[in-house]
């Protein structure tokens, strides 16, 4: 036989992959709804959605793997209108690789309460540039420990039914889930951020109860995990459902076995006139590690006795460029922590330090070097705050 001919006989028989399509959506596209697209799509297609269509009630599932959605031209916004997809979601998504990128995603209601933007049920999700409100659940996945949810440069506000089982983030027990550059805010009794994941990355993100608002836990992490929670900023009203801000290890280990916890570079502003910081449950083996943080207003800094606690600023003193708009950038003045940290280390073999520093609304700036680091979420700076002096604009 010729090798050669065999050869171009193995070829011709191998059948074609289709390439990617891109699939537009919206007022003068071949598809009137984001539904219609997604029902067309093969796997690996990119879906565009126009922001000037009117998408709501355009509720369905998807099984397709790899597909990307965006919108583009604005952000289109998808309210449920009294729709849902299987009972559970605006769009539940059971495929797998899914990214979805800047869409709004509001109202989902459903007869058992738990009604969600987006139900995850397939295996990796990243969102980024979405805006989920005023749903039962923001986002609520399903359990699946080979699944990494990533989600960055989105907001989540006024999700929860007020019976604190509903939250504007729960992730189930995935392998990982990292959460950037976000802001979460005014959750209805529920918690702002609720995970079960294996492994958290919690980084550079705004977690806000806000004045008057009633959320419980800003953070929580109730079946532990390995932790890295760095260079955040959190904050607790008076009005707060519960006097703990980050809660680790309170529902019992479950599936997870690393039990380590880095809590570094944030700041922490309680507005209670008593509450913990760190609500950590005793039984955690491994000793929690908290190291250049801003602990402002009253409180116990850690229910845990065995935290490591390094280089952390507790008080209330006058730090901060505009507490009451939130804006926790330090006054040239803030002494007590300017070039008074230490250097961050390493923590589960990878680098403590913070790299990036929130800018508001749901974005980020690399965080600038001057001098020592400080304390606290953000590096004083003074060229860098003059630009950035409305805490408005993105690097």
């Amino acid at each position: 036989m010729n090798p050669g001919r065999s050869a171009l006989a193995l070829l011709f028989a191998i059948p074609a992959v289709a390439a990617a399509a891109t699939l537009r959506v919206g007022p003068g596209q071949p598809f009137a709804t984001p539904c219609a697209a997604v029902a067309a799509a093969n796997h690996g297609d990119t879906i565009e959605v126009d922001a000037a269509g009117n998408y709501a009630g355009n509720v369905c599932t998807w099984t397709r793997n790899g597909l990307t959605l965006r919108g583009v031209n604005g952000r289109p916004h998808i309210p449920a209108n009294g729709q849902h997809a299987q009972g559970k979601a605006i769009w539940v998504i059971a495929g797998n690789d899914t990214t979805i990128e800047n869409v709004e995603m509001s109202g989902c209601t459903v007869p058992d309460g738990n009604g969600a933007a987006i139900r995850q049920e397939g295996t990796n999700l990243t969102l980024r540039g979405v805006h989920f409100h005023h749903n039962q659940n923001g986002i609520l996945t399903s359990a699946n420990p080979a699944s990494t949810i990533t989600i960055e440069y989105s907001e989540f506000a006024y999700n929860g039914t007020g019976t604190g089982y509903t939250h504007n983030l729960y992730i189930g027990h995935v392998g990982r889930f990292v959460f950037r550059h976000s802001w979460s805010h005014h959750a209805n009794v529920g918690h702002l951020l609720k995970s079960r994941a294996m492994r958290n990355d919690i980084l550079y993100s705004r977690l806000t109860g806000e004045t008057g608002a009633n959320a419980s836990y800003e953070l929580t992490l109730p079946n532990g995990g390995l932790a890295f929670v760095i260079g955040n900023l959190i904050q607790q009203p008076a009005t707060s459902q519960n006097r703990a801000m980050l809660d680790y290890l309170s529902e019992g280990a479950g599936a997870n076995t690393d039990h380590r916890l880095f809590v570094v570079n944030n700041t922490f502003v309680n507005a209670r006139s008593n509450g913990t910081f760190l609500n950590i449950h005793p039984g955690t083996s491994e000793a929690p590690l908290a190291r250049n943080n801003i602990f402002h207003g009253a409180g116990t800094v850690t229910s845990h006795a065995g935290t490591v606690l390094d280089h952390n600023y507790t008080g209330s003193a006058a730090l901060f460029v505009d507490p009451s708009n939130y804006d926790y950038r330090l006054l040239p003045t803030a002494a007590a922590v300017i070039d008074a940290g230490v250097a961050p280390g390493n923590g589960a073999g990878e680098s403590l330090a913070p790299v990036y520093q929130y800018v508001h609304p749901a974005d980020a700036m690399l965080r600038p070097l001057s001098g020592a680091i400080d304390i606290g979420a953000y590096e004083y700076h003074a060229v860098a705050d003059l630009i950035f002096r409305d805490g408005f604009e993105a690097n």
